[in-house]
């Protein structure tokens, strides 16, 4: 196995950080001073290094650009207040990559790449992880076909980089949600479980055409009825009915596996808090809103951890959640930044020293 001194280094000559606060951060504007970047060819992962964040240098015949074999992690370190570093579950995010590279006819990333990689990285650049509450520091692994050519096929060689972005919260506050009946984010047997760039791309006219109705994002549904809840715009989405939790299942392979997601239903288990993933139509959300039962709606992701939603909307008809509700989704969150933070004991090993 690779070990961190078996990555070249080559620092930055004057960092970045001494010309920017780590206040009040917007999501994924900035960037630390250092990337790691591999290359794959000939069957085998070469020239690993560590260097100065900088452009890349493409062909135009590039066939990621053409073809759309990319794909991508998010993941994010915290420092506790003791100043120590670590990153939160990413091995569950490292065999997800490696899940979504083998639906797109992509090379495995090794662990020693990926894992070693990223300590490394990170440790380099550990002074750029925000303290602030809600901040934290945004790590993006990502790899991409760079075979020169032009035709249908998959690449014989990939890059993968790994680069970090300090960052504060993505929805600052409480989502609006459109439910979507046009468009189509994933059908069984195709890629909704990978996260690929085709995926996100698709989904930002949905997006786009939300918000000219004022709402933040779109709740996604089924590609045949129109009617089975999948995802809210790029998180997976949690409905609080009674006193129970039901979040869509994953057994269509429609749905994005998220580590949150299953880092929120661990913590509503120990919470003794029923638990289902299962199928869910909109009319069983609108009758249990009718009903007086639908309580909370929440959305989880890496980027955005805890999201709440305000307020659903399917055809003409608007739902309405009061925030003395939002009970359930604080704690989750709660609990969740406490782990992170160090603040509570991570009795799952969570989280991974840096």
């Amino acid at each position: 196995m690779m070990v961190a001194t078996d990555i070249q280094v080559t620092k930055a000559e004057r960092s970045k950080l001494q010309d920017l606060s780590l206040e009040n951060l917007p999501f994924g504007k900035y960037f630390t001073d250092h990337m790691l970047e591999a290359e794959y060819e000939d069957g085998k992962w070469t020239s690993v290094e560590i260097k100065p964040y900088q452009p890349l240098l493409l062909d135009p015949s590039l066939m990621a650009l053409h073809y759309g074999q990319s794909i991508f992690e998010g993941i994010k370190a915290y420092r506790d207040d003791a100043g120590n570093a670590f990153v939160f579950r990413p091995y569950d995010n490292f065999r997800r990559f490696n899940k979504s590279a083998a639906r797109m006819c992509m090379p495995d990333v090794p662990e020693e790449i990926f894992i070693e990689g990223m300590r490394r990285l990170i440790q380099i650049d550990k002074e750029w992880i925000p303290t602030r509450k809600d901040h934290s520091l945004y790590i993006r692994p990502f790899m991409f076909a760079t075979d020169a050519m032009l035709g249908v096929r998959p690449s014989k060689t990939y890059k993968f980089l790994i680069i970090l972005s300090p960052t504060g919260p993505y929805y600052p506050r409480p989502m609006k949600i459109l439910v979507e009946e046009k468009y189509t984010r994933a059908a069984p047997g195709g890629v909704g479980f990978a996260k690929n760039a085709g995926n996100y791309g698709g989904s930002l006219i949905a997006a786009t055409e939300a918000e000219k109705q004022g709402y933040d994002q779109v709740l996604w549904t089924d590609a045949f009825e129109h009617k089975w809840l999948q995802e809210v715009g790029t998180m997976n989405v949690f409905f609080v009915i009674d006193n129970t939790v039901i979040t869509p299942s994953l057994d269509e392979g429609t749905i994005l596996d998220g580590v949150t997601r299953r880092s929120v239903i661990t913590v509503l288990k120990e919470m003794n808090v029923p638990v289902e993933e299962r199928h869910i139509s909109i009319d069983e959300l609108v009758e249990a809103y009718k009903q007086g039962k639908l309580r909370e709606v929440f959305g989880s992701g890496t980027a955005a951890t805890i999201a709440v939603v305000q307020q659903v909307k399917y055809k003409d008809f608007v739902m309405e959640f009061n925030e003395k509700n939002w009970t359930l989704s604080r704690e989750i969150k709660r609990r969740l930044d406490a782990i992170r933070e160090g603040k509570l004991p991570d009795t799952h090993q969570w989280m991974m020293p840096v």
